[in-house]
C-alpha cells in the first residue's frame, strides 16, 4: 500500500504497544495498572506522530512510552 500512494502520502503501520485503557481494564483486571496510562500516552505519542514524513512510508514504527 505505501508504494502505491501519491508523492507526499505516507502509509506507515504504526504499533502504540500495550495502553491502558478502560478495554484493557476489563481483559487484564488489575494487571492492567501495570501499563501507560492512555494519558500519558498521547503526550510522548501525539508529537511523534506529527513529525512522521513521508521518507518514513512503510517502515514499521512503535511509540515506545516507559512504564
Amino acid at each position: 500500500m505505501a508504494q502505491e500512494l501519491p508523492t507526499g502520502m505516507a502509509a506507515i503501520p504504526l504499533n502504540p504497544g500495550i495502553i491502558h485503557t478502560d478495554m484493557l481494564s476489563i481483559s487484564f483486571g488489575e494487571e492492567a495498572a501495570n501499563y501507560t496510562p492512555v494519558c500519558d500516552w498521547v503526550l510522548k505519542a501525539v508529537p511523534f506522530i506529527l513529525k512522521l514524513k513521508p521518507k518514513d512510508n512503510g517502515i514499521p514504527l512503535t511509540i515506545a512510552v516507559p512504564t
